[in-house]
């Protein structure tokens, strides 16, 4: 089917008008928006757009966590022909106002108070910038800037209701083309700026409609979107898919009412990346630690069995009679509770992508029997290119391409792919476009290969790949997402690259190993003070040791520092989709790594905090330099 974004509004308007469209949690309430009221919101947005200015062609930028209103200042902007860019709600000033130049924003739609002193603080310097429109009014009743306007008053400013919301939508989607820009995404910039790719209507619906016919959508389905909107993976499911299907987007009230209202919801299918379901296996594993010694005792007695029954799957081998019983008492006592506690009761598919996923949390989901499948795609290709299907699930690959989408390695092991879904190019940047499209092959920057099957393994992004001296050849990112499948562990830098031996730079999820200490009657004041303590440091060698046992027998990690900091995007560590910035991190602490490479087995460190509040402190430090 063809057609445009906006034309699936009109689609779904005149279907079922008063089926839910979106869903907000506020004050504790579920608040619907059924497409009819969902549509006549665009339109109303998109008739003042107009009355501002706003041409096809045009850019407007919006910040801001999910909700109703930046699906539909995204949707009445593409109605014009107008183009949005999200940016990451918790970007820093200089982030946006890079991303607001960047992007040559006409008018900026932000959430609230922190988001509009964002742009305001900027807006001198940004002559194309004509409104703020803000939805949350909360702080702004000083405000008196002419740029500013509140959502609703620009809403209540050209109001439309009825037949006429259908005209005005007939409209304006027979002046658009398939290969108009819908949206332009960042990309996640680990290694320089994020650059703006441009993804047209055709590239967004080809992707979901492949996409649907290897994991089917419904209309009758229900998704939480809790993932940042500017992410090409949120924007596929979220927007696109939720568009082309019908079905319906719920918005939790909060990040920490997230897990409380996914419950609630019970989602029929979730798309993550890996640090989601990393963080969702750490979190089972401390509560489970928290819990009461015959809850612990059932669990590592039933555990086992799940895997054993994955493994089964793994390999498409019939588990027997014995097992089969095994497991379903497992699930019965376990495995169902589980899932409930984690808001999957009626999950029909789980999907991880943006990264590559360690196997022990693949593994481990499996055994709870979640339905969990890895998607490999990149944001020039509207987000998926490869997707496990429901019969051929594995841990070691990314499973196949989907439909229209071919794939092959170049000789020198690149991944490249092309469909109808590759970008049109990156936004003023035509230079970085012809690198990346090569005779309409769009090159990933990926290293893999085809198993015996015809599925694809993703190795690790060319650039990372490294070489001991000894030439051995070693993934880094294998390292990293083995070590963080330990609770313990939050977030893992590998290095090794042209030395003689590896060595990691480890944070510690605060939490979990905080609770352990309590439990322990183990001392601490501070994240640094807890880091550096000795039994600390003998907890983790010994998750590091395990993971020795599965790596190489040549490349083993042979040392290891706790960081005395969590690292952070935005000291620039850690892109905004909490990718490792590997090259950043090797510069900023060089007199760390030099130490791991050294015989010490301690180095003190100076270094400035930066605190939550934007205050900065120095901090003196002795850190151990721990050998295995």
């Amino acid at each position: 089917m063809t057609g445009t974004l906006p034309h699936f509004v009109l689609e779904n308007m005149r279907r079922h008008p008063n089926k839910a469209a979106l869903r907000e949690k506020d004050h504790g309430i579920w608040q619907e928006l059924n497409w009819q009221a969902f549509a006549e919101k665009i339109v109303c947005l998109a008739r003042y757009f107009e009355t501002a200015g706003l041409q096809s062609g045009e850019n407007i930028a919006i910040i801001g966590d999910n909700k109703p209103e930046w699906v539909i200042a995204e949707l009445a902007a593409q109605l014009l022909g107008a183009i949005p860019v999200g940016i990451y709600q918790d970007s820093v000033s200089a982030e946006v106002q890079y991303l607001l130049e960047a992007s040559d924003s006409a008018i900026v739609v932000a959430e609230d108070q922190e988001q509009v002193d964002k742009a305001l603080d900027i807006h001198d310097q940004l002559p194309r910038l004509r409104k703020i429109i803000y939805y949350d009014d909360r702080g702004m009743y000083q405000y008196r800037h002419e740029i500013l306007i509140h959502f609703d008053q620009a809403l209540q400013a050209h109001p439309l209701c009825g037949e006429k919301v259908a005209a005005y939508l007939a409209e304006k989607t027979a002046a658009l083309s398939e290969d108009d820009v819908a949206i332009m995404c960042t990309t996640s910039g680990t290694t320089a700026k994020p650059k703006l790719a441009m993804l047209t209507h055709r590239n967004l619906l080809f992707m979901a409609e492949s996409l649907a016919e290897a994991d089917p959508k419904f209309a009758e389905d229900e998704f939480v979107s809790f993932l940042p909107l500017p992410w090409i993976g949120e924007q596929m499911m979220g927007v696109v898919s939720a568009l082309r299907f019908g079905f319906t987007v719920n918005f939790p009230e909060s990040a920490e009412t997230m897990q409380a209202d996914m419950k609630e919801i019970g989602p029929h299918f979730v798309f993550s990346p890996p640090r989601v379901w990393e963080n969702m296996a750490s979190t089972v594993q401390m509560k489970i630690m928290d819990a009461s010694f015959l809850k612990r005792f059932v669990y590592n007695l039933l555990l086992p069995v799940g895997y054993k029954y994955a493994a089964c799957k793994f390999t498409q081998s019939d588990p027997g009679l014995a097992l089969r019983l095994s497991y379903r008492l497992a699930y019965l006592l376990l495995f169902r509770k589980l899932k409930e506690r984690l808001g999957f009761s009626f999950l029909r598919s789980a999907m991880s992508g943006g990264a590559a996923l360690g196997p022990d949390t693949f593994k481990f989901f499996h055994a709870l029997g979640i339905n969990l499948k890895q998607i490999y795609g990149q944001t020039e290709i509207s987000g998926i290119s490869c997707i496990h299907r429901n019969d051929d699930i594995d841990f070691t690959s990314v499973g196949r391409p989907i439909r229209g989408t071919e794939i092959r390695i170049t000789a020198e092991g690149e991944i490249v792919s092309r469909s109808d879904a590759v970008f049109v190019g990156y936004y003023g940047n035509p230079e970085a476009t012809a690198e990346t499209i090569v005779d309409g092959w769009l090159h990933s920057g990926d290293a893999g290969y085809f198993d015996e099957a015809g599925k694809l393994v993703v190795i690790d992004r060319l650039k990372d790949l490294m070489y001991l001296n000894n030439s051995t050849r070693f993934s880094p990112q294998f390292i990293e997402n083995k070590i963080k499948f330990s609770p313990y562990i939050k977030e893992a830098v590998a290095l090794g690259d042209k030395r003689d031996f590896i060595t990691l730079i480890l944070n510690i999820d605060m939490g979990i190993v905080g609770k352990w200490a309590e439990n322990n009657r183990i001392a601490y004041t501070t994240y640094t003070d807890l880091a550096a303590k000795e039994e600390v440091y003998g907890l983790i060698a010994e998750e590091v040791r395990k993971v020795n046992t599965q790596l190489p027998k040549e490349t083993p990690v042979k040392k290891f520092v706790l960081l005395y900091k969590e690292l952070d995007a935005d000291d620039g560590e850690l892109t905004r989709t909490r990718k490792v910035r590997r090259g950043f991190i090797e510069e900023k602490y060089r007199a760390i790594v030099a130490g791991l490479y050294s015989d010490r087995s301690e180095i003190s460190v100076q270094a400035t905090i930066r605190l939550q509040d934007g205050r900065e402190r120095t901090l003196n430090t002795t850190m151990r330099l721990h050998s295995l």
